[in-house]
């Protein structure tokens, strides 16, 4: 293995995915939350998905929303974690070189595309709060399909360099990541040439993309807190403010370990290895995890709909 690790070669056969550096004695015991937590996303996307489709009264734009961001969580968090946990598990560390690439194409991509979809997803809010009347006929089917593709098709081209850059650099110092999956930042240190260029197009994706994006949510939450503070009684401004603490959950369950995990990657040369390893996995749970919950905890018809499931059965 050293032999492979100090060759000099253009493009590696494999990686070495090292896990948690300095913690792999623990890596049994690490893999039980993160293995529950996966279970736990699957299992509520899943079931946010299933709901949606048995029940008519929900084929609405914010729960076809809700649809495409379950995907979302379930395609990102699955691109990662049964890799992980075989590393914990089972010691495989080995990724190709193709693999690892198109593991850092998907969770890039999707990862950016959830960010698409709350903004979709405020946008419907500001439409039903906003213009009430009007919101079946702006929101049709087609119009929320096309907001899906633009989605789609943004994410998946804005994504497409970071694969293809870190295609063209020569890697003759190592194979080894220090890292529990292929994360762009940690693969593109390992080439021996200027990589300059792909961190500036990282900064830039972050802060055009991520930040157009919460842009418009903020433009959208203040036109929808207007029409709040607008309304007559207090009752009717908190039941309408209640309609969206979801989404506002689901914002702050995406962005801030986002942000959190993109600058300490970039800029946490003072904290340990394997902190930094540690919230950036963590990152790619959180809001798969948290999106079901939230939304099946906070929105009446989901939570209403899981309980007829679950006293049908007993019954």
């Amino acid at each position: 293995m050293s032999e492979s690790n100090t060759t000099d070669f253009t493009n590696p056969s494999t990686f070495i995915l090292l896990g948690i550096p300095g913690l792999e004695a623990a890596h049994i015991w690490i893999s039980i939350p993160f293995c529950a937590m996966y279970t736990i996303a699957v299992l509520g996307n899943f079931t946010i998905l299933f709901i949606v489709k048995k029940e008519r009264s929900l084929r609405q734009p914010m729960f076809y929303f809700l649809c495409m961001l379950a995907v979302t969580d379930l395609v990102m968090s699955t691109s990662t974690l049964p890799k992980m946990l075989s590393i914990f598990w089972f010691n495989s560390r080995e990724i190709s070189f193709s693999a690892c690439l198109t593991q850092m194409y998907f969770v890039l991509s999707f990862s950016e595309m959830e960010s698409g979809i709350l903004v979709a997803m405020a946008f419907d809010r500001y439409v039903a709060i906003c213009h009430p009347l009007r919101h079946s006929t702006i929101l049709t089917n087609s119009v929320v399909a096309k907001i899906g593709l633009a989605v789609v098709l943004r994410n998946s081209i804005l994504a497409l360099p970071y694969p293809l850059l870190a295609r063209q650099w020569p890697y003759c110092r190592t194979n080894i990541i220090p890292h529990s999956y292929c994360v762009h930042i940690a693969v593109v240190k390992l080439a021996c040439a200027d990589i300059r260029i792909s961190s500036y197009y990282g900064l830039f994706d972050l802060f055009s993309v991520i930040g157009m994006d919460l842009f418009f949510i903020t433009v959208s939450y203040t036109l929808i807190l207007r029409a709040i503070f607008h309304l007559p009684t207090k009752d009717a401004r908190l039941k309408t403010f209640g309609t969206c603490i979801s989404h506002l959950c689901a914002i702050f369950a995406l962005y801030i370990p986002d942000f959190f995990s993109s600058f300490t990657q970039r800029f946490g040369h003072n904290i340990p290895r394997h902190f930094l390893v540690l919230i950036a996995t963590v990152y790619l749970l959180v809001p798969p995890v948290l999106h079901p919950i939230i939304y099946g905890v906070r929105t009446k018809q989901i939570r209403d709909r899981l309980l007829q499931l679950f006293t049908h059965k007993e019954t």
